[in-house]
């Protein structure tokens, strides 16, 4: 399992503050009982969060694909008209004419890809006694759409203490006006830059929330959280679930990664 060693941008756009810190002691000033979903499990060792990075499944799907083939057949009529000699454009408009059709299809197919490919979760594990978080962190490549080198679950570890939340702030007309996301970005301890950035949630309050249970977990173990009002969730589960969610792929954790991000760290494993 390797870490990711990009370096990416301090503070990304839409960039409006931080959540306190993972050291921080400050208390929260939320109730967050009744959050839904609650974790998905927390014991002495770990706790787990939900997370998903597409909030409505299904949408790309349903509406992509007959786009598509609409556009495919566009797009085979005017190639047809472009080979007809009677017909003639200027070269800068039949440039854009032959382009645009094929740059739209593929930015489409890379949204209808990731409404199929993505997991119907993709948990966060905190495990205090180790001081570490794991990811089943799903990738995906704009550009590259067919490789699988750039597609797929690749479950990545970090350090606890190397981790800080982002709140990002974006106001899209048509789309809610404020739109508020939480992003967890990892720096490397040895020089301070950010080598990942990775969605955590939706909305403020989901996110504050998550990260207040985060770090009272990990500075105080399980029984600093509250009883939380709704049970807890088995996403491999269908019950309850969309007919979209049910179709999307289960949760496997890598056999190594699972058993790692579920125990305590052995004698072997102190340093």
């Amino acid at each position: 399992m390797k870490s990711n060693s990009r370096v990416l941008c301090e503070r990304a756009l839409g960039w409006s503050h931080d959540l306190p810190d993972v050291r921080s002691q400050a208390t929260p000033l939320l109730s967050f009982e009744d959050i839904d979903p609650s974790p998905n499990h927390f014991d002495e060792v770990y706790l787990e969060l939900s997370r998903s990075t597409v909030s409505l499944r299904g949408v790309a799907t349903l509406l992509g694909i007959p786009f598509l083939f609409v556009s495919l057949g566009g797009l085979v009529y005017l190639y047809s008209l472009m080979l007809d000699f009677s017909w003639s454009l200027d070269w800068d408009v039949g440039l854009i004419a032959v382009l645009m059709p094929p740059v739209g299809m593929w930015a489409i197919a890379t949204y209808v890809k990731m409404d199929l490919l993505l997991p119907r979760d993709e948990p966060i594990r905190f495990n205090r006694l180790r001081r570490k978080i794991y990811l089943y962190q799903f990738r995906f490549h704009y550009i590259y759409l067919f490789s699988r080198k750039h597609w797929g679950v690749k479950p990545v570890a970090y350090n606890w203490d190397d981790v800080t939340a982002e709140v990002y702030r974006v106001y899209a007309p048509g789309h809610g006006g404020l739109i508020e996301n939480v992003m967890l970005s990892v720096r490397n301890p040895e020089t301070n830059e950010v080598i990942d950035r990775v969605f955590f949630a939706h909305d403020l309050y989901r996110g504050e929330a998550y990260w207040a249970i985060a770090r009272l977990f990990m500075q105080q173990g399980p029984e600093a959280l509250p009883k939380f009002v709704h049970p807890p969730r088995d996403w491999n589960d269908d019950d309850g679930l969309s007919h979209m969610h049910c179709l999307a792929p289960k949760v496997l954790w890598p056999e190594a990664i699972d058993r790692e991000s579920r125990t305590a760290p052995s004698e072997g494993d102190a340093r």
